[in-house]
Protein backbone atom coordinates (compact mmCIF):
# COMPACT_ATOMS: atom_id res chain seq x y z
CA UNK A 1 0.00 0.00 0.00
CA UNK A 2 3.17 2.40 0.87
CA UNK A 3 4.70 1.73 -2.43
CA UNK A 4 1.29 1.78 -4.20
CA UNK A 5 1.26 5.57 -2.49
CA UNK A 6 4.54 6.57 -3.19
CA UNK A 7 4.22 5.67 -7.19
CA UNK A 8 0.80 8.18 -7.49
CA UNK A 9 2.72 10.87 -5.76
CA UNK A 10 5.52 10.25 -7.95
CA UNK A 11 3.10 10.51 -10.98
CA UNK A 12 1.37 13.67 -9.57
CA UNK A 13 4.69 15.84 -9.60
CA UNK A 14 5.97 14.71 -12.54
CA UNK A 15 2.61 15.74 -13.91
CA UNK A 16 2.74 19.27 -12.26
CA UNK A 17 6.07 19.72 -13.48
CA UNK A 18 5.22 18.93 -17.16
CA UNK A 19 2.22 21.58 -16.50
CA UNK A 20 4.87 23.92 -15.50
CA UNK A 21 7.25 23.16 -18.85
CA UNK A 22 4.06 23.30 -21.28
CA UNK A 23 2.70 26.12 -19.96
CA UNK A 24 6.29 27.96 -20.62
CA UNK A 25 6.00 26.92 -24.29
CA UNK A 26 2.24 27.72 -24.64
CA UNK A 27 0.43 31.29 -25.73
CA UNK A 28 1.42 32.03 -22.29
CA UNK A 29 5.53 32.15 -23.03
CA UNK A 30 7.58 34.77 -21.91
CA UNK A 31 7.20 37.84 -23.94
CA UNK A 32 10.67 39.40 -24.70
CA UNK A 33 11.64 42.67 -26.10
CA UNK A 34 14.45 42.56 -28.68
CA UNK A 35 17.03 45.14 -29.59
CA UNK A 36 19.46 44.55 -32.63
CA UNK A 37 22.95 44.57 -32.85
CA UNK A 38 24.46 47.32 -34.57
CA UNK A 39 27.32 48.30 -36.67
CA UNK A 40 28.62 52.31 -36.60
CA UNK A 41 30.36 54.92 -35.00
CA UNK A 42 30.21 55.44 -31.00
CA UNK A 43 31.57 58.05 -29.00
CA UNK A 44 32.50 57.88 -25.32
CA UNK A 45 31.84 61.38 -23.83
CA UNK A 46 32.18 63.76 -20.63
CA UNK A 47 29.12 66.02 -20.77
CA UNK A 48 29.31 69.72 -18.94
CA UNK A 49 27.39 72.94 -19.70
CA UNK A 50 28.96 76.58 -20.40
CA UNK A 51 28.21 79.75 -21.74
CA UNK A 52 28.67 81.16 -24.94
CA UNK A 53 31.08 84.60 -25.37
CA UNK A 54 32.89 86.55 -27.93
CA UNK A 55 36.56 85.42 -28.03
CA UNK A 56 37.39 89.24 -27.60
CA UNK A 57 35.56 91.67 -26.06
CA UNK A 58 36.66 95.57 -25.04
CA UNK A 59 34.82 97.65 -22.41
CA UNK A 60 34.39 101.16 -23.41
CA UNK A 61 35.14 103.90 -20.35
CA UNK A 62 35.70 107.46 -20.42
CA UNK A 63 38.48 109.18 -18.70
CA UNK A 64 36.97 112.25 -18.02
CA UNK A 65 33.46 113.00 -16.21
CA UNK A 66 30.86 114.99 -18.00
CA UNK A 67 27.50 114.82 -19.70
CA UNK A 68 26.56 112.33 -22.53
CA UNK A 69 25.41 115.28 -25.16
CA UNK A 70 25.78 112.67 -28.29
CA UNK A 71 25.29 108.90 -28.98
CA UNK A 72 26.02 107.69 -32.11
CA UNK A 73 25.91 103.53 -31.80
CA UNK A 74 23.32 101.37 -30.31
CA UNK A 75 23.24 97.92 -29.43
CA UNK A 76 24.13 95.50 -32.46
CA UNK A 77 25.81 98.37 -34.66
CA UNK A 78 28.80 97.12 -36.10
CA UNK A 79 31.66 99.73 -35.39
CA UNK A 80 35.28 100.35 -37.17
CA UNK A 81 38.38 101.30 -34.98
CA UNK A 82 38.35 104.98 -34.09
CA UNK A 83 34.75 105.59 -34.84
CA UNK A 84 33.31 107.80 -32.66
CA UNK A 85 30.44 106.30 -30.75
CA UNK A 86 29.58 108.92 -28.16
CA UNK A 87 30.68 112.77 -27.29
CA UNK A 88 30.48 114.14 -24.02
CA UNK A 89 29.60 118.09 -23.17
CA UNK A 90 32.87 119.77 -23.29
CA UNK A 91 31.66 123.20 -21.83
CA UNK A 92 33.40 122.95 -18.57
CA UNK A 93 36.58 120.90 -20.47
CA UNK A 94 37.14 124.44 -22.43
CA UNK A 95 36.79 126.36 -19.82
CA UNK A 96 39.51 124.55 -18.22
CA UNK A 97 41.60 124.39 -21.18
CA UNK A 98 41.03 128.47 -21.17
CA UNK A 99 42.13 129.12 -17.72
CA UNK A 100 45.39 126.51 -18.29
CA UNK A 101 45.75 129.40 -21.76
CA UNK A 102 45.68 132.35 -19.17
CA UNK A 103 48.03 130.55 -16.54
CA UNK A 104 50.41 129.50 -19.30
CA UNK A 105 50.47 133.51 -20.84
CA UNK A 106 51.22 134.61 -16.53
CA UNK A 107 54.12 132.00 -16.55
CA UNK A 108 55.55 132.80 -19.92
CA UNK A 109 55.65 136.47 -18.46
CA UNK A 110 57.09 135.77 -15.13
CA UNK A 111 59.82 134.04 -16.90
CA UNK A 112 60.37 137.39 -19.02
CA UNK A 113 60.51 139.70 -16.26
CA UNK A 114 62.50 137.53 -13.99
CA UNK A 115 65.03 137.38 -17.12
CA UNK A 116 65.70 141.06 -17.29
CA UNK A 117 66.24 141.07 -13.55
CA UNK A 118 68.38 138.30 -13.49
CA UNK A 119 70.26 140.32 -16.68
CA UNK A 120 70.30 143.79 -14.78
CA UNK A 121 71.69 142.19 -11.38
CA UNK A 122 74.19 140.63 -13.43
CA UNK A 123 75.48 143.34 -14.96
CA UNK A 124 75.28 145.59 -11.30
CA UNK A 125 77.19 141.92 -10.16
CA UNK A 126 79.95 142.61 -12.53
CA UNK A 127 80.36 145.99 -11.67
CA UNK A 128 80.91 145.39 -8.26
CA UNK A 129 77.83 147.54 -7.15
CA UNK A 130 75.50 144.95 -6.35
CA UNK A 131 75.39 142.00 -3.41
CA UNK A 132 76.07 138.77 -4.03
CA UNK A 133 72.58 138.25 -2.41
CA UNK A 134 70.72 139.99 -4.72
CA UNK A 135 72.47 138.21 -7.71
CA UNK A 136 71.23 134.85 -6.27
CA UNK A 137 67.61 136.24 -5.33
CA UNK A 138 67.63 137.25 -8.75
CA UNK A 139 68.71 133.79 -10.27
CA UNK A 140 66.59 132.13 -8.67
CA UNK A 141 63.30 133.63 -9.32
CA UNK A 142 64.11 133.12 -12.71
CA UNK A 143 64.58 129.55 -12.07
CA UNK A 144 61.28 129.32 -10.40
CA UNK A 145 59.31 131.19 -13.12
CA UNK A 146 61.31 128.73 -15.93
CA UNK A 147 59.80 125.50 -13.50
CA UNK A 148 56.14 127.31 -13.58
CA UNK A 149 56.13 127.98 -16.97
CA UNK A 150 56.71 124.04 -17.82
CA UNK A 151 53.82 123.33 -15.54
CA UNK A 152 51.49 125.54 -16.96
CA UNK A 153 52.07 124.18 -20.47
CA UNK A 154 51.90 120.62 -19.15
CA UNK A 155 48.18 121.61 -17.56
CA UNK A 156 47.18 123.23 -20.77
CA UNK A 157 48.29 119.79 -22.39
CA UNK A 158 46.12 117.71 -19.67
CA UNK A 159 43.25 120.30 -20.45
CA UNK A 160 43.61 119.90 -24.33
CA UNK A 161 43.55 116.29 -24.02
CA UNK A 162 40.50 115.89 -21.41
CA UNK A 163 39.11 117.53 -24.62
CA UNK A 164 40.02 114.80 -26.74
CA UNK A 165 39.20 112.29 -23.97
CA UNK A 166 35.34 113.60 -24.52
CA UNK A 167 34.84 112.52 -27.81
CA UNK A 168 34.53 108.57 -27.51
CA UNK A 169 36.27 106.17 -29.90
CA UNK A 170 35.98 102.38 -30.43
CA UNK A 171 38.78 100.47 -29.86
CA UNK A 172 38.50 97.98 -32.13
CA UNK A 173 36.36 96.41 -35.05
CA UNK A 174 33.45 94.71 -33.74
CA UNK A 175 30.02 94.68 -32.74
CA UNK A 176 28.19 96.68 -29.97
CA UNK A 177 26.67 94.03 -27.64
CA UNK A 178 26.10 96.38 -24.69
CA UNK A 179 25.19 100.05 -24.14
CA UNK A 180 24.74 101.23 -20.46
CA UNK A 181 24.33 105.47 -20.64
CA UNK A 182 21.49 107.41 -22.70
CA UNK A 183 21.73 110.55 -24.17
CA UNK A 184 21.42 113.86 -20.52
CA UNK A 185 23.19 110.88 -18.43
CA UNK A 186 26.06 112.34 -16.00
CA UNK A 187 29.21 110.03 -15.62
CA UNK A 188 31.83 109.92 -13.08
CA UNK A 189 35.55 108.99 -13.43
CA UNK A 190 37.08 110.27 -10.15
CA UNK A 191 38.01 106.80 -8.99
CA UNK A 192 37.17 104.32 -11.70
CA UNK A 193 36.12 104.89 -15.91
CA UNK A 194 32.86 104.03 -15.87
CA UNK A 195 31.45 101.02 -18.42
CA UNK A 196 29.72 103.29 -21.51
CA UNK A 197 29.67 100.68 -24.28
CA UNK A 198 30.80 96.48 -24.83
CA UNK A 199 31.80 95.69 -27.64
CA UNK A 200 32.50 92.17 -29.02
CA UNK A 201 35.70 92.02 -31.44
CA UNK A 202 34.48 89.22 -33.85
CA UNK A 203 31.51 87.04 -33.40
CA UNK A 204 32.72 84.64 -36.57
CA UNK A 205 35.08 83.23 -33.98
CA UNK A 206 33.15 82.76 -30.42
CA UNK A 207 34.23 80.43 -27.11
CA UNK A 208 32.16 77.87 -24.56
CA UNK A 209 33.57 78.62 -21.05
CA UNK A 210 32.21 74.88 -19.62
CA UNK A 211 32.42 73.72 -16.39
CA UNK A 212 33.81 70.71 -15.88
CA UNK A 213 33.68 68.67 -12.63
CA UNK A 214 36.85 67.26 -10.92
CA UNK A 215 36.14 63.57 -11.42
CA UNK A 216 35.81 63.91 -15.37
CA UNK A 217 38.21 66.79 -15.78
CA UNK A 218 41.48 64.18 -16.17
CA UNK A 219 40.28 63.43 -19.38
CA UNK A 220 39.79 66.71 -21.31
CA UNK A 221 43.05 67.24 -23.43
CA UNK A 222 43.80 70.30 -25.45
CA UNK A 223 42.51 69.93 -29.05
CA UNK A 224 39.67 67.11 -28.59
CA UNK A 225 36.93 67.80 -30.54
CA UNK A 226 33.60 68.80 -28.99
CA UNK A 227 29.87 69.09 -30.02
CA UNK A 228 27.11 70.99 -28.27
CA UNK A 229 23.76 72.21 -28.65
CA UNK A 230 22.06 75.59 -27.59
CA UNK A 231 18.03 75.12 -26.82
CA UNK A 232 17.48 77.93 -30.11
CA UNK A 233 18.33 75.51 -32.32
CA UNK A 234 17.70 72.29 -30.47
CA UNK A 235 17.83 70.01 -33.44
CA UNK A 236 21.49 71.33 -34.91
CA UNK A 237 24.75 69.84 -33.46
CA UNK A 238 27.69 72.27 -33.68
CA UNK A 239 31.21 71.46 -32.85
CA UNK A 240 34.63 72.97 -31.25
CA UNK A 241 37.89 72.24 -30.01
CA UNK A 242 38.97 72.43 -26.72
CA UNK A 243 41.44 75.55 -26.47
CA UNK A 244 42.34 75.23 -22.76
CA UNK A 245 41.67 73.60 -19.60
CA UNK A 246 42.31 76.03 -16.61
CA UNK A 247 43.83 75.13 -13.74
CA UNK A 248 42.04 77.76 -11.55
CA UNK A 249 39.02 76.12 -9.87
CA UNK A 250 35.91 77.26 -8.21
CA UNK A 251 33.80 75.39 -5.92
CA UNK A 252 29.53 75.28 -5.96
CA UNK A 253 27.79 74.10 -3.51
CA UNK A 254 31.16 71.56 -2.40
CA UNK A 255 31.68 70.40 -5.68
CA UNK A 256 34.73 71.20 -7.42
CA UNK A 257 35.03 72.55 -11.25
CA UNK A 258 37.32 73.77 -13.82
CA UNK A 259 36.87 76.17 -16.51
CA UNK A 260 37.27 74.77 -20.28
CA UNK A 261 37.70 77.30 -23.09
CA UNK A 262 36.46 75.62 -26.24
CA UNK A 263 37.35 77.36 -29.59
CA UNK A 264 33.87 77.83 -31.85
CA UNK A 265 33.70 78.79 -35.47
CA UNK A 266 30.13 80.96 -35.81
CA UNK A 267 30.00 81.68 -39.76
CA UNK A 268 26.89 82.04 -39.92
CA UNK A 269 26.28 84.23 -37.16
CA UNK A 270 23.65 81.87 -35.62
CA UNK A 271 25.28 81.59 -31.98
CA UNK A 272 24.77 84.86 -29.83
CA UNK A 273 26.89 85.55 -26.63
CA UNK A 274 25.28 84.65 -23.55
CA UNK A 275 23.20 81.43 -25.15
CA UNK A 276 23.86 78.29 -22.70
CA UNK A 277 25.74 75.62 -24.70
CA UNK A 278 24.96 71.76 -23.69
CA UNK A 279 28.96 70.60 -24.27
CA UNK A 280 29.75 67.01 -25.07
CA UNK A 281 33.85 66.37 -24.83
CA UNK A 282 34.34 63.53 -27.14
CA UNK A 283 37.01 61.24 -25.25
CA UNK A 284 36.74 58.16 -26.98
CA UNK A 285 35.82 57.12 -30.31
CA UNK A 286 35.67 53.82 -31.97
CA UNK A 287 34.82 53.44 -35.94
CA UNK A 288 32.82 50.60 -37.01
CA UNK A 289 32.09 49.18 -33.97
CA UNK A 290 29.42 46.28 -32.69
CA UNK A 291 27.37 48.09 -30.37
CA UNK A 292 23.97 47.54 -28.53
CA UNK A 293 21.77 49.75 -26.05
CA UNK A 294 22.61 49.50 -22.86
CA UNK A 295 19.00 47.63 -21.25
CA UNK A 296 20.73 45.01 -23.50
CA UNK A 297 23.51 44.64 -20.96
CA UNK A 298 21.89 45.22 -18.12
CA UNK A 299 19.46 42.20 -18.63
CA UNK A 300 19.25 39.64 -16.62
CA UNK A 301 16.33 36.33 -16.95
CA UNK A 302 14.67 35.21 -13.75
CA UNK A 303 16.99 32.05 -12.52
CA UNK A 304 15.18 29.14 -14.11
CA UNK A 305 15.34 30.57 -17.40
CA UNK A 306 19.16 31.38 -16.78
CA UNK A 307 19.59 27.92 -15.52
CA UNK A 308 18.39 26.49 -18.52
CA UNK A 309 20.60 28.99 -20.88
CA UNK A 310 23.61 28.12 -18.86
CA UNK A 311 22.75 24.33 -19.30
CA UNK A 312 22.63 24.36 -23.16
CA UNK A 313 25.70 26.93 -23.58
CA UNK A 314 27.65 24.60 -21.02
CA UNK A 315 26.68 21.07 -23.30
CA UNK A 316 27.36 23.29 -26.45
CA UNK A 317 31.11 24.42 -25.48
CA UNK A 318 31.85 20.58 -24.70
CA UNK A 319 30.63 19.44 -27.75
CA UNK A 320 32.96 21.77 -29.08
CA UNK A 321 35.60 20.73 -26.85
CA UNK A 322 35.24 17.01 -27.71
CA UNK A 323 35.38 18.23 -31.37
CA UNK A 324 38.53 20.20 -31.31
CA UNK A 325 40.49 17.69 -29.43
CA UNK A 326 39.75 15.14 -31.65
CA UNK A 327 40.24 17.53 -34.80
CA UNK A 328 43.43 19.24 -33.34
CA UNK A 329 44.13 18.50 -29.68
CA UNK A 330 43.97 20.77 -26.43
CA UNK A 331 45.53 24.14 -28.63
CA UNK A 332 42.36 23.72 -30.68
CA UNK A 333 40.31 23.16 -27.35
CA UNK A 334 41.95 25.77 -25.66
CA UNK A 335 41.17 28.54 -28.98
CA UNK A 336 37.63 27.36 -30.05
CA UNK A 337 36.21 26.62 -26.61
CA UNK A 338 34.07 29.10 -24.88
CA UNK A 339 34.42 32.07 -23.17
CA UNK A 340 34.29 31.04 -19.63
CA UNK A 341 36.06 29.55 -17.09
CA UNK A 342 36.86 26.42 -15.40
CA UNK A 343 34.39 23.74 -14.73
CA UNK A 344 36.01 22.31 -18.34
CA UNK A 345 34.51 25.35 -19.97
CA UNK A 346 37.51 26.56 -21.44
CA UNK A 347 38.85 30.02 -22.27
CA UNK A 348 38.19 31.07 -25.94
CA UNK A 349 37.45 34.41 -25.11
CA UNK A 350 40.06 36.89 -25.69
CA UNK A 351 42.22 37.74 -22.84
CA UNK A 352 41.86 34.79 -20.90
CA UNK A 353 39.05 32.60 -19.12
CA UNK A 354 36.39 33.83 -16.75
CA UNK A 355 35.38 32.99 -13.39
CA UNK A 356 32.17 32.41 -12.61
CA UNK A 357 31.25 35.80 -11.50
CA UNK A 358 32.65 37.07 -14.46
CA UNK A 359 30.16 34.86 -16.43
CA UNK A 360 26.77 36.32 -14.58
CA UNK A 361 28.16 39.95 -16.01
CA UNK A 362 29.05 40.99 -12.15
CA UNK A 363 32.88 39.93 -12.08
CA UNK A 364 36.02 41.81 -11.84
CA UNK A 365 38.95 41.17 -13.72
CA UNK A 366 41.61 44.55 -12.72
CA UNK A 367 41.58 46.67 -14.79
CA UNK A 368 40.63 44.97 -17.72
CA UNK A 369 37.08 45.71 -18.88
CA UNK A 370 34.84 42.61 -17.45
CA UNK A 371 32.69 40.55 -19.35
CA UNK A 372 29.04 40.67 -19.40
CA UNK A 373 26.14 38.67 -20.87
CA UNK A 374 23.78 39.30 -23.83
CA UNK A 375 20.71 36.96 -24.31
CA UNK A 376 18.94 35.77 -27.33
CA UNK A 377 16.68 33.35 -28.78
CA UNK A 378 17.30 30.54 -30.85
CA UNK A 379 14.60 28.18 -31.45
CA UNK A 380 12.46 29.45 -29.13
CA UNK A 381 15.07 28.86 -26.31
CA UNK A 382 16.90 31.36 -23.95
CA UNK A 383 20.85 31.44 -24.97
CA UNK A 384 23.33 33.60 -23.71
CA UNK A 385 26.28 34.73 -24.43
CA UNK A 386 29.58 36.18 -22.98
CA UNK A 387 30.83 39.72 -24.68
CA UNK A 388 33.65 42.17 -23.80
CA UNK A 389 31.89 45.70 -23.51
CA UNK A 390 33.99 48.88 -24.78
CA UNK A 391 33.13 52.53 -25.01
CA UNK A 392 29.67 53.65 -24.45
CA UNK A 393 27.66 57.20 -25.34
CA UNK A 394 25.37 56.39 -22.76
CA UNK A 395 22.52 55.21 -24.68
CA UNK A 396 25.05 52.32 -27.01
CA UNK A 397 27.90 50.22 -25.66
CA UNK A 398 30.68 48.74 -27.81
CA UNK A 399 30.54 44.86 -27.57
CA UNK A 400 32.97 42.51 -28.53
CA UNK A 401 33.39 38.54 -28.34
CA UNK A 402 33.86 35.61 -30.35
CA UNK A 403 29.77 35.18 -31.25
CA UNK A 404 28.05 38.71 -31.59
CA UNK A 405 27.35 39.66 -34.90
CA UNK A 406 25.75 42.20 -36.67
CA UNK A 407 22.28 42.37 -36.82
CA UNK A 408 21.22 40.06 -34.34
CA UNK A 409 18.64 40.22 -32.09
CA UNK A 410 19.31 39.81 -28.38
CA UNK A 411 16.80 40.45 -25.62
CA UNK A 412 16.73 43.93 -23.50
CA UNK A 413 13.74 42.95 -21.43
CA UNK A 414 10.75 41.06 -20.55
CA UNK A 415 7.16 41.68 -19.54
CA UNK A 416 6.66 41.58 -15.75
CA UNK A 417 3.62 38.89 -16.40
CA UNK A 418 6.19 37.21 -18.31
CA UNK A 419 8.79 37.04 -15.34
CA UNK A 420 5.96 36.17 -12.95
CA UNK A 421 4.85 33.12 -15.56
CA UNK A 422 8.33 31.98 -16.32
CA UNK A 423 9.22 31.70 -12.58
CA UNK A 424 9.43 27.69 -11.50
CA UNK A 425 6.15 26.65 -8.90
CA UNK A 426 8.19 24.41 -6.78
CA UNK A 427 10.95 27.12 -6.16
CA UNK A 428 11.80 28.65 -2.95
CA UNK A 429 10.70 32.71 -2.71
CA UNK A 430 14.50 33.46 -1.83
CA UNK A 431 15.56 31.54 -4.33
CA UNK A 432 13.49 32.81 -7.12
CA UNK A 433 14.78 36.39 -6.33
CA UNK A 434 18.56 35.57 -5.88
CA UNK A 435 21.26 36.15 -7.62
CA UNK A 436 22.13 34.39 -11.09
CA UNK A 437 24.47 31.22 -10.07
CA UNK A 438 28.04 29.83 -10.84
CA UNK A 439 28.21 27.47 -13.84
Amino acid sequence: MKRWLIAVTAVVALGAGAAFVATRGDGSAPSYRLVTVERGKIDAVVSATGTLSAVTTVQVGTQVSGLISKLFVDFNDKVKKGQVIAQLDTTLLESSARDAEASLERSDADVAQTKRDLDRITALYAQGISAVADFNTAQYNYDVARASLKSAEAALARARQNIAYATIAAPVDGIVVERDVDVGQTVAASLSAPKLFVIANDLSEMQILASVDESDIGQIKEGQTVRFTVKTYPDRTFTGTVKQVRLQSTIDQNIVNYTVVISVANPDGKLLPGMTATVEFIVATADNALKVANAALRFRPPDALLAEARARMQKEFAARHAAAEAGGGAAGAERDGPPGGGQGIGTGFPGGGMNRAAANGNGSNGSRPQPSMLYYLKDGNLEMMPVRPGITDGQFTEVRGPLVEEGMQVIAGMTQAAQATSANPFQQQGERHGPPGGF
